[in-house]
């Protein structure tokens, strides 16, 4: 149902602007809601598990948030980018009351208010033995893999299959899809064309397919100083790896619509948001907007065809549950 991939505009892992480019695709409308999420926020991790933990945000962030709650993707003010994906294929096993426990829903949350790194985050995944707990995202089973990226052009995808923590961690783990597990889809890119094989590089939206796609565009975008064309050529290959709107399987949740895009440039800090459903490219300025201590401040984006452009002042204050 999405597509994640990074991008060097010097063509190098880390030289240059790093940018993450993101696809969000789902059978239905997801009332996708942008947040601006300051320093100095307690959040628990799996309210009402005895094993949840409690932290309180070092870095403030802006996120997308899917149904207007739960946090899907998003950057915090160090640059550190992180994405939540589609994987039927997860399971987080048993729940094992000796391993601290994180709800799904807090996962990309936790991870951009307390670091700035993706070694940082990989060591605490590694360390803690921490175990998700899935969810239900409207009437489907919510399950997930998670990508994070970081200024210095590093990435890692986690994956939790077959109750197993796996993760492929380094800078040229750029790429991520959904279906099969991630050792799997780095396999099956093989087979095509210019990614080391002799099928043509496909055109459909099954999840080895957009894979495909962007790892073979990413790796052709040509080398760029101007943070404006890179950011472009981010947006034209992650709109290649989308599904057309209105493809819609409601029994494969997996190959849905794509119903909205961002692009995350981790050095100038910069967050960009495409609706599918609005005419124009919306961004946040990260320098531009206060993570002080204080309530969330949030703006709904789907539905105002009129937003575009830099919208760093037009986030309103929220003072309820966060």
């Amino acid at each position: 149902m999405c597509t994640r991939f990074v991008w060097s505009s010097a063509g190098a892992p880390g030289a240059g602007s790093v940018l993450v480019g993101r696809s969000m695709d789902w059978f239905e409308p997801t009332s996708t809601a942008l947040a601006v999420r300051p320093r100095g926020t307690e959040r628990t991790s799996a309210p009402g598990d005895p094993a949840s933990f409690v932290w309180i945000a070092e870095y403030g962030s802006v996120v997308a948030l899917m149904y207007g709650r739960i946090p899907v993707d998003g950057i915090n003010e160090a640059g550190l980018q992180v994405s939540g994906l589609y994987l039927s294929e997860s399971d987080y096993g048993r729940r094992d009351p000796s391993r601290p426990g994180l709800a799904l829903e807090q996962a990309i949350q936790s991870f951009l208010d307390r670091f700035a790194a993706v070694a940082d985050a990989v060591a605490w995944i590694e360390e803690s033995g921490v175990q998700v707990i899935p969810l239900d995202i409207g009437g489907k089973p919510g399950t997930g893999h998670i990508a994070l990226a970081d200024r210095s052009g590093d990435s890692a995808i986690v994956e939790f299959v077959d109750g197993r923590t796996e993760i492929h961690h380094g800078p040229e783990y750029t790429v991520m899809a959904n279906s099969p597990p991630y050792e799997e889809q780095l396999a099956l890119q093989h087979r095509y064309a210019g990614l080391g094989g002799d099928e043509p590089l496909p055109g459909g939206t099954d999840s080895p397919d957009r894979f495909a796609r962007a790892a073979y565009y990413s790796a052709k975008l040509p080398a760029t100083e101007s943070p404006r064309e890179a950011a472009a050529q981010v947006f034209s290959v992650i709109r290649n790896a989308s599904a057309p709107f209105g493809t819609v399987d409601a029994a494969r949740p997996n190959v849905s619509t794509t119903r909205w895009r961002t692009v995350a440039d981790l050095k100038d800090r910069r967050y960009f948001f495409e609706s599918t459903t609005s005419p124009s490219v919306c961004w946040v300025e990260l320098g531009e907007v206060s993570f002080e201590p204080g309530p969330d401040r949030v703006l709904a984006t789907e539905n105002d065809m009129a937003l575009a452009g830099d919208i760093s002042a037009r986030f309103a204050r929220e003072d309820g549950p966060r």
